[in-house]
């Protein structure tokens, strides 16, 4: 049982690093304001193709172009859990619960560079292709409290075999662990991620209707998790008497992790223009990320369970068998023997050698991805974008595309990719913008994303669901080489519900079910510059 504790508390965070923007699992696609105006921006021509259509920004005119975008992103993330042990928490006693997550992004710049010369156009980028912002959850999640409310069973189990073999309630007292396996406790995490994209490559014009892109992007990844358990009680015992009555923080864990690492990723794209159509294609290879771990994390420790609950039961029993009017040296002896009797009954020996032998054996599974020194994969997958542009009349241009990252096979902690669907994440998109005159141009958009998520990928301290993102914004053109952009999108995402079934002791089982859901806003504005 401590063991599984561990494992959540530890991986909790986790959570946070989940993107706050559009796009795939790992990658963010709104990387300047005209998607987050209008959404399909694969086939447009603009500084906004840097990223978008890179080869397509080779048919823009000659000189120095540049794109300066701001973006502020805030997220809330919802798990509505109804495990029914959760009724034994004295602080919060309702199920089902929903446990909630608040991420904020407020400062999220990008920019885009193209300097255009004949048939060449040479390109840079610079944004987050990954996370962007951090994300907190004040009260842990259902998961950690799922594993707390097992704990304290698992305490009241071993605490009834012990006083069954003694003949009275020492640790099934209303003053130790009691009988219904009440708890409660203190927890936080919080993580961060941010995956900071610089991209360098060069288009050129083939012709006048065809042209071809590549180049390289290098990602460096940053991100920090940190989060605690503190002040676990069972019933009126705090859990610590029985690891380390001599440390008050002996039972608590603390996470405390920095992760870095650096990727990079080949890229390819082409342009098609004929009369009043475009189309555009890009590919981005898989970006081979491990991630190194500078960890600082407190763990309890169980090995010294036997040792501390027999040196309670000898105080108690000795303060009893004085009572009953045993001098003192004789009570000692007499507690000494009774407490070793109980401790090595064979159901007792079975129930803390298990606690132990738990322990012990997946200690490496606990410390999991953020053990101090250990290398994390962390792919980012590959990505195919494929766009097609038509203006009927100079003032109107209509957009529609379709992304797919191959998120199956991009490796990540422990091949958790493998129980997606192999077909990965799909994306439909498609926009529309307008010249209302010549300074103002007004646009709107929308995109739906499907992970192909399976039940056993879903798990609250990382999760994603379907959704659909609608933008809209405008651009007043201040001049002929200065634009201005605002912009607002909004996503709806779906709701999954998963039902598992926990099995709690030979022939104790228990079903739950989760509803995982969240809900997404981001504002941008931004310059487009022509020097």
């Amino acid at each position: 049982m401590i063991n599984k504790f561990k494992t959540v508390c530890l991986t909790a965070a986790i959570a946070s690093s989940s993107a706050t923007f559009a796009g795939g699992l790992l990658t963010n696609t709104n990387q300047h304001v005209a998607f987050n105006r209008m959404m399909s921006r694969e086939a447009s021509i603009g500084i906004d193709g840097v990223y978008y259509n890179p080869a397509g920004v080779v048919f823009m005119g000659e000189g120095n172009h540049l794109a300066i975008n701001w973006q502020a992103a805030w997220q809330t993330r919802t798990i509505n859990n109804d495990y029914k042990l959760f009724t034994n928490n004295v602080n919060n006693p309702t199920t089902p619960r929903d446990f909630k997550g608040k991420a904020v992004a407020p400062v999220i710049p990008s920019f885009q560079y193209a300097y255009n010369k004949g048939r060449w156009s040479f390109q840079g980028n610079f944004a987050l292709t990954g996370g962007g912002g951090k994300c907190t959850f004040d009260n842990g999640l259902g998961s950690f409290e799922k594993i707390v409310s097992e704990t304290a069973m698992g305490a009241i189990g071993l605490a009834g075999a012990i006083d069954n073999k003694l003949g009275a309630e020492m640790f099934t007292s209303d003053k130790a662990f009691g009988k219904k396996g009440s708890y409660s406790f203190n927890s936080y995490m919080q993580g961060r991620q941010y995956f900071f994209g610089l991209s360098a490559g060069a288009a050129y014009k083939v012709n006048d209707n065809f042209s071809v892109y590549a180049g390289l992007r290098g990602i460096y990844a940053t991100c920090n998790y940190y989060g605690y358990v503190e002040d676990i009680k069972v019933g009126n015992m705090p859990l610590y008497q029985v690891l380390d009555p001599s440390k008050e923080n002996s039972a608590n864990i603390e996470l405390s992790c920095d992760q870095s690492g650096i990727g990079f990723t080949p890229m390819l794209a082409v342009d098609y223009k004929t009369g009043r159509w475009n189309f555009s294609a890009k590919y981005e290879f898989k970006t081979r990320m491990r991630l190194k771990n500078k960890s600082v994390n407190q763990l309890p420790s169980i090995g010294n369970l036997d040792d501390n609950l027999k040196n309670q039961m000898n105080k108690v029993l000795t303060a009893k068998f004085m009572q009953a009017g045993l001098p003192q040296e004789q009570a000692m002896i007499k507690a000494e023997q009774t407490s070793t009797a109980v401790l090595a009954d064979p159901t007792v020996v079975a129930t803390t050698a298990g606690l132990k032998q738990q322990f012990d054996s997946k200690i490496d599974k606990a410390i999991g991805e953020y053990a101090d020194g250990k290398k994390i994969a962390g792919d980012i997958p590959s990505l195919l974008t494929v766009g097609v542009g038509y203006s009927p009349i100079d003032e109107l241009r209509i957009n529609v595309g379709f992304h797919w990252f191959d998120d199956y096979n991009a490796t990540s902690y422990n091949n958790r990719n493998k129980l997606l669907k192999k077909r990965g994440t799909l994306e439909f998109n498609a926009g529309v913008e307008y010249d209302v005159t010549k300074k103002i141009t007004v646009s709107t958009g929308w995109q739906n994303t499907n992970y192909g998520l399976t039940d056993e990928y879903m798990d609250d301290k990382s999760f994603v669901v379907g959704s659909n993102s609608v933008g809209l914004g405008g651009v007043y053109h201040i001049t002929k080489k200065l634009d201005f952009s605002v912009a607002y999108f909004h996503t709806f995402y779906d709701h999954m519900k998963t039902s598992e079934t926990v099995t709690l002791a030979p022939g104790v089982s228990n079903s739950y079910n989760s509803d995982y859901t969240r809900n997404n806003s981001t504002f941008a504005a931004g310059v487009n510059i022509t020097f």
